[in-house]
């Protein structure tokens, strides 16, 4: 079988396969963000401030890498 120098059909289907599962965790952080992450004004707590905080680091260090910014600011 001959392979032409190429043919990124693999990694087209891998790339479109990890766009669409992260599509698909950005609908469902977007949804659960319009829902005030499954918490009432009256219940929030500092646990609740930590858990945000956490996850904003964790988006943070992923837009800074994709947008070049922050430690990965060029």
């Amino acid at each position: 079988m001959t392979r032409r120098a190429n043919d990124n059909t693999k990694a087209l289907d891998a790339f479109l396969a990890a766009k669409t599962e992260i599509d698909a965790m950005l609908e469902r952080l977007a949804a659960l963000s319009a829902d005030h992450f499954e918490t009432h004004p009256d219940e929030i707590h500092w646990g609740h401030v930590g858990t945000l905080n956490h996850y904003r680091d964790r988006l943070r260090e992923i837009t800074d890498s994709a947008f070049k910014e922050g430690e990965f600011a060029e």
